[in-house]
């Protein structure tokens, strides 16, 4: 009995405690000591960028820095515009050039940068902040905006651009004809900052804003065929299949988008150039313009075409493609604080 008994218990194991028959826990069911992640930091390094609205200057500058480039063009073409005889465009700016040195073609470059600092900053800057907003009433699935709202976006915007600048385009008008007047009736001024203060301080306040119903006039067809027929073709481009996002797709918009504006803005640019560079009150700018009617004819609104599409073209295609440029370092940028911030969460 006492083998069988030796027998049995030595069969059996000891019962073990509750602590020792215990299995581990899975490792993926023991909590993290970490803190979980803010909502807001999951996504920030892939949708940051795209969410957040660029800088409102970025236009200002590009234009700027297209301005540099083409503002010997548009010193001829304003002079064309205010000649009492036809001209060609070559020969003017050879003949500025021939007379007035390499600076005669520089002359009211002032007064270019600041209108495209008040001008140019502001109707790119509404343009997109417009176009944002108008982008959050689309149905789910469309993520372009329609060509109807494009162009009123782009419309206001323009608008807006046009009386923000409107002091900066009369000193420009002024300061690149002036050559064209006779000494004792030249304005003479040496920079916009001095035009300025000689324009309100002898003529008023007011002359600020000569001419601000063509201005805001070409100002609105300007942004409406030059922002958003580049918007509609860049799309266009891109989904004929033939073109991808860079350098050849904003060339090419650009290109197009220039050649429409030139012509659409042809007849508000040449009136805008004459009233400003007028003298006197309103009366005699309209006789003067009624004068030029008789004279030259209707087609007196398309003089200076060739030199305006010349300017404008290069002039879209330098401030699209520096404008897309930037925008790309601007995401970038952020890209890459966003990305050294979650590490840093990390």
């Amino acid at each position: 009995m006492a083998s069988s008994f030796a027998s049995s218990s030595s069969s059996k194991p000891p019962p073990s405690t509750s602590l020792e028959s215990a299995s581990p826990p899975p490792a993926s069911s023991i909590p993290s000591l970490r803190s979980p992640p803010l909502p807001s930091q999951a996504k920030k390094t892939s949708s940051s960028s795209a969410s957040r609205p660029y800088p409102f200057y970025l236009g200002g500058l590009a234009a700027s820095f297209a301005a540099c480039f083409t503002h010997p063009l548009d010193v001829v073409k304003t002079r064309m515009q205010n000649a009492s005889s036809k001209q060609g465009m070559f020969s003017a700016l050879a003949r500025t050039a021939k007379a007035e040195g390499v600076s005669g073609l520089y002359v009211g470059l002032t007064a270019s940068l600041s209108r495209q600092m008040s001008y140019s900053l502001v109707r790119f800057g509404v343009y997109d902040a417009l176009k944002e907003r108008a982008s959050r009433t689309l149905p789910p699935g469309q993520k372009n905006l329609p060509a109807w709202k494009m162009g009123l976006c782009a419309s206001a915007a323009g608008a807006v651009g046009g009386v923000a600048g409107n002091w900066a385009d009369v000193l420009l008008v002024r300061m690149t004809s002036d050559v064209l007047k006779p000494k004792e009736q030249r304005f003479g001024y040496s920079n916009a900052l001095s035009g300025v203060v000689v324009m309100a301080r002898e003529e008023g306040i007011g002359s600020l804003f000569r001419g601000i119903v063509p201005n805001v006039t070409r100002a609105v067809l300007m942004n409406a065929s030059q922002l958003a027929t580049y918007d509609l073709f860049k799309t266009a481009l891109l989904d004929s299949g033939y073109y991808k996002e860079g350098t050849w797709l904003h060339f090419s918009s650009s290109f197009l988008a220039g050649t429409v504006a030139t012509t659409v803005c042809s007849p508000a640019d040449v009136i805008k150039a004459r009233i400003m560079a007028a003298d006197g009150g309103a009366a005699a700018v309209v006789d003067k313009l009624r004068q030029s009617v008789k004279q030259e004819g209707i087609g007196f609104l398309f003089r200076g075409w060739s030199p305006a599409w010349i300017r404008l073209s290069p002039n879209t295609i330098i401030i699209f493609i520096t404008l897309e440029k930037m925008k790309a370092f601007v995401d970038w940028q952020r890209q890459k604080t966003g990305a050294a911030t979650e590490g840093a969460l990390r």
